[in-house]
């Protein structure tokens, strides 16, 4: 059997876990970032997964000097501080290390490359296949024959570098020659000069004619202009560039690689580990179960063989925190009630009818609300007593079931305590039952605590109470293909795990409460996210009319289109070929049409043909305009054309989609099934299929839409004199603002200035950039920069604004909407300035967004209530983005639209006005 030893680049591989999850971060219970942590683990299992190893180590970086310091001080010091989440997420590693038995290899005075680069050396020699696992270019002077470079990311296996994709990527005749390109290239981020001026690409061609720096330097004669002078001048930096960025292979290590064997984890630590750090789905993959509260306190309380003092010697120095043993079913005192009988549905309905607020949750067939069945409803009104009532699986059976409990569910005047509410009061809505009273729903009280926590009951018990409830898989059991229906668990086991699900969600209510009034969300809950609950509930029963022959017509349509581009595109290029292959179509446009001398490749050697790419090559190359638009039509037919018939609810012949409150941290919200927030409106194809959503017979559809509100609320919330000048005068914000920032008459502003001044408007609320402003307007970044200082100069108010906000948050790491509703910037401090960036963003962006989020869903709540009030016959079907979607009666129309339209301009009252168009029409196309 072939030794195969794999090296891991440590802090290389930390780094890339950290920033691949950046956008995203994953944070846990105690609000840790754990990405880096999660990351690497994934990437190491993956390895072992794939690769099979038989030998493997890590090398970590020491914190002092190295021997290139020694050389050159300046090494390395232009680097960004090291960010918060990568700097804790090394103690969590060296542990998980220690418990998987791979050794972890430091050498002060050398960095990780150079212990790897030796050791790779040595097993060679030994007959050993060598990988150094990361994503750090330098390594690729280290390939041979049997030494390969993996860089995890591209796929689960990673990308595996041999000799000769290092001298395809590198455009090199020797794996040595990348040390030169180096050299003279220089590199910003670890410091080494190079040579001014000569970046990769002449690099790579400098070397191509000279072979290597020594021998470039040694004719010096055959270059030109001023090139040659800063060759000449930098003689000495380029010689010293070359040593700092070679891979020192001599380093006096003491391990020998055949001391590095694959050794046997300790999997009693590991569980340990992993559910300190909250990885549930790690415990799963590697062990195929769930972190078990006696699993982990045996863990805990013995490390192998029961010793509890070889646990506490296993331990490292960061491990101070104790493990939490969570508490189940078996080990909490509780009184659950089977409730089969009238009599006894009677006397509970009589119990519960004396409470001001009553736990309840419904257990169902399956998860579609329009279709599930009820197998039961349980109750909870204290602490560790709780009923099920099981149901009949007759459906006109099981209303007669539940009608002893039909007051306490309608009555206005008791309060209903569930965990995504939404779902039980949708099921009994389908079932013909109006779930009435104030709703306080755990999974969005949690939400408004911390948006960026997961929202599921076991989660919220684990990390609130210490408790870990029965699975559902523990009834159903785990492989979906082999699961059994609900209808067949033992009546005793669904008791228990029904009434536990209440009774649990009863405790969650009791903790969230006082933490809501905390963290200054006692508004946010009460007057916007729960009151909207019933809205979503009823707009989703009332789904919306779907004309699919005119969608099946469009199809057909876009057809021809799609085959009239793609024969279009073949005459361009002369051959047909498969559009939809990434591959082939590179070949076409860079091998057989060479469109561009030097096209860009992806990390396997393939062509790069993304939509990026193309959009570059578009406005010169016919055939590429071609292309873009075949791409664009093929998904809009299959995403959206083909796709939305089938969710079409065939008793209804309505589209019923799902809204979602608890994914966003900003608010808005979301939906799916199918996702209506998504449909494309930028392009003429694109706003067609909005000509499918049609209303009721005998109605129009009305849409009711927010104008331009995200830069009102900056106007409101910045107090800026122009832009508050702008609004209230009723002017042409984009128009205003090009003829201040272009210092000429509002008469005289050119359309192409006024689309530069709307895509600052909007850009300076996402905090644009002036590069992401020159690419987003393809101009120089210079004309970008000055376009931002005149903004800025212009409306000094918003600058106080942004800085005011960032100062804020840099304090508090959190800003809020004008409601209260809070995002926490946990990275506003971080000391890696591009963290720090994209946490500045955020903290801009969220007040406004935010609060847009926080008006619409108010109005939502008052509209729906003047609706119900007036018992009118129009319904609200729909909320996208900033606008409302209705079926109106006509009769109703010159009475509610008035209405509807100051119902959504007083949501937040401000002093900035606040514009809503309505439009109607036989179509949504039409209506907005």
């Amino acid at each position: 059997m072939q030794k195969k030893l794999f090296l891991i680049d440590g802090m290389a591989v930390v780094y890339r876990a950290y920033f691949g999850l950046i956008r995203n971060p994953r944070i846990n219970s105690k609000g840790e970032n754990v990405s880096a942590v999660f990351g690497f683990i994934n990437t190491l299992l993956d390895i072992m997964h794939t690769y099979e190893p038989t030998h493997i180590a890590v090398a970590f970086d020491t914190h002092g000097p190295t021997f290139r310091h020694e050389e050159y001080p300046e090494y390395k010091a232009t680097r960004d501080e090291t960010p918060e989440g990568v700097r804790t997420a090394v103690p969590h590693i060296r542990n998980l290390l220690n418990a998987f038995n791979i050794p972890v290899l430091e050498y002060p005075g050398f960095e990780a490359d150079d212990v790897i680069g030796t050791l790779a050396r040595q097993a060679e020699r030994q007959g050993f296949d060598t990988y150094m696992v990361t994503p750090d270019k330098d390594y690729a002077q280290l390939v041979d024959e049997h030494t390969f470079m993996l860089k995890p990311g591209s796929g689960k296996s990673g990308e595996l570098l041999d000799v000769p994709k290092i001298l395809e990527q590198w455009n090199i005749e020797t794996v040595g020659q990348v040390i030169d390109i180096l050299g003279l290239a220089g590199d910003t981020a670890d410091n080494v000069p190079g040579i001014p001026g000569i970046g990769p690409k002449t690099a790579q061609k400098l070397i191509a004619q000279f072979g290597s720096i020594e021998n470039l330097l040694e004719n010096t004669d055959q270059l030109k202009g001023k090139q040659k002078e800063k060759v000449e001048e930098n003689k000495t930096q380029a010689l010293l560039s070359k040593r700092l960025v070679t891979i020192k292979c001599d380093v006096p290590v003491k391990e020998d690689p055949e001391e590095l064997l694959m050794g046997q984890r300790n999997d009693d630590q590991l569980k340990v580990l992993f559910t300190e750090l909250e990885f549930k789905s790690l415990i799963k993959r590697l062990f195929g179960e769930s972190p078990t509260p006696n699993s982990v306190a045996v863990a805990a309380a013995s490390c192998g063989q029961g010793d509890l003092f070889e646990f506490a010697a296993a331990q490292q120095p960061e491990m101070q925190e104790p493990v939490p043993a969570f508490k189940t079913i078996k080990d909490v005192k509780h009184n659950y009630h089977l409730v089969t009988s009238a009599a006894e549905r009677a006397a509970l309905a009589g119990k519960l009818a004396g409470t001001a607020l009553v736990c309840f949750d419904t257990e169902t067939t399956g998860l579609d609300v329009r279709v599930a069945e009820l197998i039961g409803i349980s109750f909870c009104i204290e602490p560790h007593e709780a009923w099920f009532v099981t149901l009949p699986p007759d459906r006109g059976q099981a209303l007669l079931a539940l009608e002893p409990f039909l007051p306490i569910l309608q009555n206005p005047d008791i309060r209903k305590v569930g965990q995504n509410l939404k779902y039980d009061i949708s099921v009994l809505k389908w079932h013909g039952i109006e779930v009435r009273g104030e709703l306080l729903d755990t999974m969005l009280a949690h939400y408004l605590i911390d948006p960026d926590q997961r929202h599921n009951m076991n989660h919220m018990a684990e990390t609130l109470l210490d408790y870990s409830p029965v699975p559902i898989t523990a009834l159903i059991g785990d492989k979906k293909t082999d699961q059994k229906p609900m209808r067949d668990v033992d009546l005793d086991e669904l008791c228990e795990y029904a009434a536990e699900d209440a009774d649990i969600t009863l405790q969650l209510w009791h903790k969230l409460k006082p933490m809501l009034k905390e963290r200054g969300q006692e508004r946010t809950f009460y007057e916007i996210e729960t009151p909207l609950l019933p809205v979503l509930a009823q707009m989703e029963y009332n789904g919306i009319n779907l004309d699919a022959t005119a969608l099946g017509n469009y199809s057909e349509e876009l057809a021809t289109k799609i085959d009239e581009l793609e024969k279009a595109v073949y005459t361009l290029a002369g051959m047909e070929f498969n559009l939809n292959s990434p591959k082939q179509v590179g070949e076409v446009l860079f091998d057989v049409l060479q469109l561009v001398e030097k096209p860009k490749k992806t990390k396997t050697g393939q062509y790069k043909t993304d939509e990026e790419v193309l959009s570059t090559l578009a406005p010169d190359h016919p055939i590429v305009r071609k292309m873009l638009d075949h791409r664009g039509l093929t998904k809009l037919k299959s995403t959206y054309v083909d796709a939305l018939p089938k969710e079409v609810f065939e008793p209804t012949g309505r589209v019923h989609t799902t809204f979602s409150q608890a994914i966003t941290t900003t608010g808005r919200l979301s939906s799916v099934n199918p996702n209506i927030q998504n449909i494309p409106i930028r392009t003429e194809e694109g706003r067609e299929i909005r000509r499918a959503f049609i209303p009721r017979e005998g109605f129009t559809l009305l849409a009711s839409d927010y104008s331009q509100i995200e830069l009102r609320i900056m106007a409101e919330l910045s107090g800026d004199p122009g832009l508050r000048e702008a609004f209230i005068h009723g002017e042409d914000i984009h128009t205003a603002t090009a003829a201040r920032v272009f210092g000429v008459a509002k008469d005289d502003v050119t359309r192409e200035m006024r689309s530069k001044a709307k895509m600052v408007n909007f850009g300076i609320i996402y905090g644009i950039s002036a590069f992401g402003l020159s690419q987003r307007l393809g101009i120089p970044r210079k004309e970008a920069q000055e376009i931002i200082e005149q903004y800025r100069a212009n409306y000094p108010g918003v600058q106080s604004y942004l800085d005011s906000t960032i100062e804020f948050a840099q304090k508090h790491e959190y800003v809020e909407t004008i409601t209260g509703r809070r995002r926490y910037i946990r990275d506003i401090n971080a000391r890696n300035q591009m963290v720090r960036s994209g946490a500045e963003r955020n903290a801009i962006n969220a007040p406004i967004q935010g609060t847009a989020a926080d008006m619409i869903k108010i109005a939502m709540i008052a509209v729906q209530k003047l609706l119900d009030d007036r018992k009118a016959k129009t319904r609200l079907l729909l909320q996208v983005h900033d606008e409302l979607v209705f079926d109106l009666a006509e009769d109703e129309a010159d009475e509610l639209i008035p209405l509807i339209e100051e119902k959504m301009k007083s949501a937040i009252p401000m002093e900035i006005p606040i514009l809503v168009e309505s439009g109607t029409g036989a179509n949504w196309l039409e209506a907005h």
